[in-house]
């Protein structure tokens, strides 16, 4: 291995430092890591991940198995192929086996951002026919966007060869710069398509220096010109270092000037090879050898005129030598075995076309037998595949692997250390499909998804179960093409803006007074509302005490809201809750549940009916998200012809809860048009008009139990409002209060709190709530689990309240609960259930909870024990069973 004195395109006037394992070297400007290694004579410096055999760079692009490294400076970079990275001055990297390591606390998190683009025309890959893809778009008019996921442009053009009359390398260069001077033309080189998904959405990652970019890429038109990777051939010891694509050795000759050896073999399955012996002689390397499968081609008899020795029918049969090949072992067609010395073998197994992206959206393949490789064929129409991607590749014999008594070191997938002999084991087992044999070997389940050995794999199955080529094709790899770090994928989105920090408009008032805030989701929310010198306790008992006995108000402004509007959302509704919001009149207002369709409880809130085609539907705080995205999965994947339309509305209201036997003389203060009599103003109804001088909608809904409205107005009046009502609420004791004085009031009337007392094993039933499952109605989601005789059991998990013999202890949320005869048992112990909720109430002077207990209901007034671990020490906390309901059970005070 040596750089040449002259050739390549390589600037020979930049050298470039660089450290690999330590080690200070040189390189030049364009080369990638891989050719400034080999240029340096240290091209087999790897190991495999898994039986540490010495490994070498084996090819020069993205496919490549052995040669993985980490890189540490200027950039951190996880592992990536060493024919992936670009040459930088200052660039640090060692050798990694397949196995990546996280960079210690020292190391920083480089940037990232995201773009967003809009194109006619994407094109991905720079090779002749991806150039030509992008000139045609740009000559047409088109926004192009051309994205190349090496570092240069061209692809594996060669300076021999000509495109349209000029030599390959004017061409690109010429093509390039027409393009460049496009406004419209976006260039992207070392970037790379990690995915296409449907209607033309393309996920591009961007390699760029010192900010890498996500593109999120949006195409009328894709078009792939991906190119093909040349296919290894399996053969004894052909892992070593020294063993290398024939197009390879021709790389790194005629764009990098690096001579990979000093003798060489070539193996060959079709006419490439003969081009990279020429090559190799041309620089004065010696060729040991063409070895060709095929038993007559027209290339041997001009390789044999040119002075190349020709083994025709042959095989190489194995590779010797202590750590880089150093002998090659052929195998004429009568058997006859040659022993040829070299330290270079450049394989040609033929061209596997680069097929991933176009299958991950759909595309099929088939096998054309001439090429012996397969093709895509078919998929969206707005997707185009171009080029060798598109199996313009030479016509290639077949050949999978050298036949041997032993086919233990002939390795299929380089970076799992897997055998033609494994692949055997794994189908004498009884496997017969090449998707099951991939996840016996863990063929294809490496960083590269079987780049280099998917085919070969499938092939080598197809041949070992004797059926014919093609037979059964690769497993399909999945997005992203390649490797890319999570933070990439995060891109800004890390840290204090990973997660958006969601605020009503009276947040500034809630920090004014002083709260303390509880994350409910993405929201901020008071928890409480300390006064001086008070703790939580104290502060919550007396926000409770106010509720119950004067006024209070809490900001209900985060609870989703959904409007659901169109003249089929009556029956839309029907079948999204357990009860039947199509009879509920205009004007009032039903709470609903939601169900899986486990039949197990996935939300809660209340339907207003606006009209006769409009609802408002409110969730959970947590739910809004996973309830609209619930409606929009069953209308457009069950019910596409329902005319309805679902709009989150959530922060265009301000949502304001008075409570409390003295709100409705709260609302009166303020200033009201609203009749807000009790009987003007019935329960679970709602009306229009103004409060505190703006446009309000009133709605008589109650969480606490007690007489309450809820005060919804446009979001920018919500400081208003909240301001107004504490003022006039000040002669009748109004106190504002948070969710945990909500939580608390709640549960003293049994109240269920959707992810706190159910857990996704739940049903209406368990929760004492049959009453709001009306199966006369018709259909809905979850109606038919609900009827499975295992969720109608009497002894399943069932929600009851709790009193702890000790009046002043509080139990924990989550403790496990035992029947008395486990109180002191040793663990394990037979659980009947857990603590869902647990509070100190000031309406009842002492603590309660609420718990799921195997067959709660039959347990009512038996004691039962809350383990719990406290200091070092198990204790088991005697409690009563009850009814889940605690204060007011008649529902007296309601209606104030």
């Amino acid at each position: 291995m040596r750089r040449l004195a002259s050739g390549g395109a390589v600037d020979r006037g930049a050298p470039l430092r660089f450290t690999f394992g330590g080690r200070e070297l040189v390189g030049l400007e364009g080369d990638t890591l891989a050719s400034a290694l080999l240029a340096a004579g240290l091209g087999g410096a790897f190991r495999s991940p898994v039986l540490g055999r010495p490994r070498g760079v084996m090819t020069a692009g993205p496919e490549e198995p052995c040669a993985l490294v980490e890189v540490s400076a200027p950039w951190f970079d996880l592992i990536a192929p060493a024919t992936m990275v670009p040459l930088v001055d200052g660039l640090a990297a060692v050798a990694r086996g397949g196995v990546g390591r996280l960079p210690g606390p020292e190391a920083r998190t480089p940037p990232s951002r995201q773009r967003h683009a809009h194109v006619e025309t994407l094109v991905v890959g720079a090779g002749v026919a991806g150039l030509r893809a992008a000139r045609e778009a740009a000559r047409r008019g088109d926004r192009v966007l051309l994205v190349e996921e090496r570092s240069f442009l061209g692809g594996t053009a060669r300076s021999f060869e000509t495109v349209d009359g000029q030599p390959a390398r004017a061409w690109v260069d010429a093509v390039a710069g027409e393009l460049r001077a496009v406004p419209d033309v976006t260039v992207l080189r070392d970037a790379a398509a990690l995915g296409v998904y449907d209607a033309g959405q393309v996920v591009v990652h961007e390699r760029a220096r010192p900010v890498q970019r996500l593109w999120h890429v949006r195409a009328k038109r894709v078009v792939l010109a991906t190119g093909a990777h040349e296919r290894p051939i399996a053969f004894a010891g052909n892992d070593r270092p020294g063993v290398m694509l024939s197009g390879a050795v021709l790389t790194y000759l005629d764009r990098f000037g690096v001579l990979a050896g000093e003798r060489a073999l070539v193996f060959t399955t079709n006419d490439a090879g003969y081009q990279a012996a020429r090559a190799l002689r041309g620089t004065g390397a010696e060729v040991a050898a063409i070895v060709d499968v095929r038993r007559e081609a027209a290339a041997q008899d001009q390789a044999r005129a040119d002075g190349f020795g020709v083994l025709a029918g042959a095989v190489v049969a194995a590779t010797d030598g202590p750590v880089h090949v150093t002998a090659r072992l052929a195998v004429n067609p009568d058997g006859e075995e040659v022993r040829l010395e070299a330290d270079l073998v450049a394989v040609s197994g033929g061209w596997n076309p680069v097929t991933q992206l176009h299958r991950a959206i759909g595309g099929g393949l088939r096998y054309a037998a001439d090429r012996s490789c397969f093709v895509p064929d078919g998929g969206p129409a707005w997707l185009e595949v171009v080029g060798a991607a598109a199996g313009e590749v030479p016509a290639s014999e077949p050949c999978w692997y050298a036949n041997a008594d032993d086919l233990s070191e002939h390795f299929v997938d380089l970076q799992r250390d897997q055998t033609v002999a494994d692949v055997a084991t794994a189908l004498g087992s009884g496997l017969r499909s090449v998707e099951h044999v991939k996840r016996a070997t863990y063929i294809g389940t490496a960083v590269d998804q079987g780049r280099a050995s998917g085919t070969l794999a499938a092939e080598i199955v197809n041949q070992l179960l004797g059926a014919g080529p093609g037979a059964q094709g690769p497993t399909n790899a999945r997005p992203p093409w390649s490797p890319v770090a999570f933070h990439v994928l995060a891109g800004p989105y890390r840290g204090t803006v990973f997660d958006p920090v969601r605020v009503t408009p009276m947040h500034a008032a809630h920090v004014e007074r002083g709260a303390v805030f509880d994350n409910v989701g993405q929201w901020k929310r008071p928890w409480y509302f300390p006064r001086d010198g008070e703790t939580m306790r104290e502060a919550v008992l007396r926000e409770c005490a106010a509720v119950r006995t004067g006024a209070g108000m809490i900001d209900a402004s985060t609870l989703g809201k959904i409007e659901v509007v169109g003249p089929d959302a009556p029956e839309f509704l029907d079948r999204m809750y357990t009860n039947a919001m199509s009879s509920l009149g205009v004007g009032r207002i039903r709470y609903g549940l939601m169900l899986g369709v486990d039949g197990m409880v996935f939300d809660d809130g209340v339907a207003m009916r606006l009209a006769a085609d409009r609802y408002l539907v409110t969730t959970t705080t947590g739910g809004a998200a996973r309830v609209l995205d619930r409606f929009e999965e069953w209308l457009q994947t069950e019910w596409p012809g329902m005319r309805v339309h679902c709009t989150s509305v959530t922060e265009q209201w301000a949502a304001i809860a008075v409570a409390g036997p003295r709100s409705r003389e709260v609302l009166q203060a303020v200033g009201t048009d609203v009749d807000v009599a009790g009987a003007a103003f019935p329960f679970m109804a709602w009306r229009d008009g103004e409060v505190a001088g703006v446009p309000a909608r009133l709605a008589r809904v109650s969480f606490s139990g007690e007489l309450a409205f809820e005060v919804h107005v446009a979001g920018w009046h919500g400081r208003h409002v909240w301001e107004a009502l504490l003022d006039a609420g000040g002669p009748f004791g109004i106190t504002p209060y948070g969710t945990e004085t909500m939580d608390v009031l709640r549960a003293e009337k049994g109240f269920v709190m959707v992810g706190q007392d159910t857990d996704g094993t739940v049903t209406p039933h368990d929760l004492g709530m049959s009453w709001i499952v009306n199966l006369r109605k018709g259909d809905f989601v979850g109606r038919r689990s609900l009827q499975r005789a295992d969720l109608v059991r009497a002894d399943r998990k069932q929600l009851v309240g709790l009193l702890p013999d000790d009046r002043g202890l509080l139990l924990q949320e989550g403790a496990q609960v035992v029947a008395a005869e486990h109180a002191t048992a040793s663990p394990p112990v037979p659980m009947l259930g857990h603590v869902t909720s647990s509070y100190d109430s000031a309406a009842l002077g002492r603590t309660f909870a609420l718990a799921l207990l195997h067959g709660g209901r039959q347990r009512l007034g038996e004691t039962v024990h809350a383990r719990t671990f406290d200091g070092g020490a198990h204790h088991a906390v005697p409690a009563t069973v009850t009814e889940p309901i605690f204060y007011d059970p008649e529902g007296a005070r309601r209606d104030g």
